[in-house]
């Protein structure tokens, strides 16, 4: 029964969010933060789009990123599972991130949130989350093809 986005509660006439901060008015201008990959790709597609493949996000990103909000705002979902670079092989006996046990079922994040390290905000950066998880600071970026 899903009624609204995590930590949104709803009182008498208004919706609040809860934060680090605590509870605060619900601001209409400010990005819809805590959905899941299924959450954003249903709203993509509600929005006659998509996500965007993880090339796709750096690329545009690079190229133009007028809102500024890439590094600093939210963790954006999408459309690419967490699997190695193509064309990527480990080398013998190599143990870590690109082994493959956990690898899989997942998607990536690009970007970062204004709580993320700054070791981590940088554009080639990939998060890596399950889809159903929507705690780490979660958002939408929509892509149409041209």
């Amino acid at each position: 029964d899903w009624q609204a986005p995590l930590y949104w509660r709803r009182d008498a006439a208004q919706w609040s969010v809860s934060s680090l901060g605590g509870l605060r008015s619900l601001q209409a201008e400010r990005p819809v933060s805590h959905v899941s990959w299924y959450e954003a790709d249903a709203y993509a597609r509600w929005a006659g789009a998509r996500l965007p493949e993880e090339h796709e996000w750096e690329h545009a990103v690079e190229r133009d990123d007028r809102c500024n909000q890439t590094l600093d705002a939210l963790w954006q979902w999408t459309g690419s599972a967490y699997r190695p670079y193509p064309g990527f092989a480990a080398a013998s006996g190599a143990l870590g991130e690109y082994n493959g046990k956990f690898m899989c079922n997942q998607f990536v994040l690009r970007g970062g949130a204004w709580a993320t390290p700054a070791g981590h905000a940088r554009l080639s950066y990939r998060n890596f989350y399950y889809p159903q998880q929507r705690w780490m600071f979660s958002g939408v970026r929509l892509a149409r093809s041209l």
